[in-house]
């Protein structure tokens, strides 16, 4: 890691300002704290001698047309009312280290912007809104910004000139450091709304313009639940940005096949690094830790050390998913015989946890409750556990006591989209209690978990985990499975390993 440059000409707000008026600006290294001085000479020449790049390769992004539409329909829902979605800040990892930035969801799903300490402002008139985003511009030439601070343009990367920025979104952009005195400035009684949890200061400034705080806590919360309701149906390009996602991950999941061997030569780490190199290749992340839960390690359900071995005669249990450039993201689930070949135990549960998935797709379909997919899936993994002698039926007394959940624990699926467990603040009779609609996309992921203590289960089920995951999109006659291109059926699996396992 190279030192970090700062500068005593910047101020804490990012505005320069020279107290002492002849002090010159500093370089202090990083490691040790030293500082070196820089010369009047070298400040001077480094403000000369720079090609204009303005404007050069700045096309609007390709969303625009459905950010538009996105913001339109947030717009109908607050009128009169001022709006403020922030993107969020850089976070500190250790030290002087910050985590890699990501932009809070509503704020990219309004605008398609994912630079830091952004924000958009919906500010009302008679007939809806005006709306700005707030942006940081590029780095000052003037005053050494661009090489003399950490986050300036040499150290950190080119930004965006604000009118690059408004070329690209499609909307008016300006400085971000003069929101605060913006938002003052427009204290007029218009109700003043911001979503909440991602920059602490500009909520701090707004909240200093409103009065009942109870009531500005309640509101904001709206605002927040109205986002995520929107946010529940897909449109056309999120719908292909999630098939994007989807169609890496597949190829992820084969890229992890082909590296066993070496996995079994270390650990899950391997196969971990494995998925990870081809998000980051084809997208942006990993969408959510990577769990790659091998043996008996699949019981635990969100297993992301990923530390254990990795041995042949045992279960890899594999949830991983591709983000895209975009931030959409995929969650498939397979697990897989290390060996390429099941055992007749391991058949057992896979093929009842295979059932269960096939039975919860065949319920998601347009006009059908949202539930309706989970009560199908534990409905048939109770009565697989009572065959198997584990519960006592009959079925409809086990789902209605939840006895199944000893050995499945959570619920079959979740939304999927910006967010790996997407539009969770969504009104609970839009999403929980509501009916599933065209362009809902979500994941069905039923599972059978056996702990290696749990003395209830025969000796040779203890340590088995298997999970079935697939991304679905709710189409208008039924549903289509996104993640078609990696086999389910046992036999299918045990058919595609001997295509993609290396031949010892």
């Amino acid at each position: 890691m190279e030192a970090t440059a700062v500068t005593e000409q910047q101020h804490p707000q990012g505005k320069a300002h020279n107290p002492g008026g002849a002090e010159a600006p500093v370089f202090r290294a990083r490691k040790n704290g030293q500082e070196q001085k820089v010369s009047a000479e070298l400040s001077d020449w480094m403000r000369t001698g720079w090609a204009d790049t303005e404007m050069r390769g700045v096309d609007p992004i390709e969303q625009a047309e459905h950010t538009a539409r996105r913001r339109a329909a947030l717009s109908a829902r607050f009128p009169g009312e001022r709006l403020v979605i922030p993107a969020g800040g850089l976070k500190t990892r250790s030290n002087d280290t910050e985590y890699p930035f990501r932009a809070a969801c509503d704020y990219v799903y309004l605008s398609g912007d994912q630079s830091d300490d952004g924000c958009l402002v919906f500010e009302p008139h008679p007939g809806g809104h005006d709306v700005t985003a707030y942006l940081r511009p590029r780095s000052n030439r003037e005053n050494g910004e661009f090489w003399l601070d950490g986050h300036g343009e040499l150290w950190s990367g080119r930004r965006n000139s604000l009118a690059e920025g408004a070329a690209r979104l499609g909307i008016a952009a300006h400085d971000v450091r003069e929101l605060p005195a913006v938002l003052e400035k427009a204290a007029d009684g218009a109700a003043t709304r911001v979503v909440r949890g991602h920059d602490a200061a500009l909520e701090k400034v707004v909240d200093g313009l409103r009065g009942d705080a109870g009531k500005a806590a309640e509101r904001d919360e709206e605002l927040a639940v109205a986002l995520h309701d929107l946010r529940l149906v897909k449109d056309e390009w999120e719908v292909e940005q999630l098939q994007k996602a989807v169609d890496s991950t597949v190829r992820g999941f084969e890229d992890v096949v082909a590296a066993l061997p070496k996995a079994k030569a270390t650990s899950e780490r391997y196969i971990e690094g494995t998925f990870f190199l081809r998000a980051r290749v084809e997208g942006n992340d990993v969408g959510y830790g990577t769990i790659a839960a091998s043996g008996p390690n699949a019981t635990t359900l969100h297993w992301v050390r990923n530390d254990g071995p990795v041995r042949d005669g045992e279960l890899l249990l594999l949830d991983a998913g591709v983000e895209t450039n975009e931030l959409y993201t995929a969650d498939v689930t397979r697990t897989l015989p290390i060996s390429g070949t099941f055992t007749d135990v391991q058949r057992r549960v896979y093929d009842l946890v295979y059932k269960a998935q096939e039975e919860s797709i065949a319920a998601v379909a347009p006009g059908r409750p949202f539930r309706d997919y989970h009560v199908a899936a534990q409905r048939a993994l109770a009565e697989g556990l009572i065959a198997m002698g584990l519960l006592e039926g009959p079925v409809d007394r086990v789902v209605e006591l939840g006895l199944q959940r000893r050995y499945t624990l959570h619920g079959t699926g979740h939304m999927l989209g910006l967010d790996v467990h997407d539009c969770a603040r969504s009104r609970t009779e839009e999403h929980l209690y509501g009916e599933l609609k065209p362009g809902m996309v979500l994941t069905v992921e039923p599972g059978l978990y056996f702990q290696p203590d749990d003395l209830t289960v025969p000796e040779e089920l203890r340590g088995i985990g298997v999970r079935i995951e697939d991304d679905v999109v709710v189409t208008e006659d039924g549903n289509r499975v996104m993640s078609a291109g990696l086999p389910r059926r046992s036999d299918e699996v045990e058919a595609w390993l001997a295509e993609h396992l290396p031949k010892s």
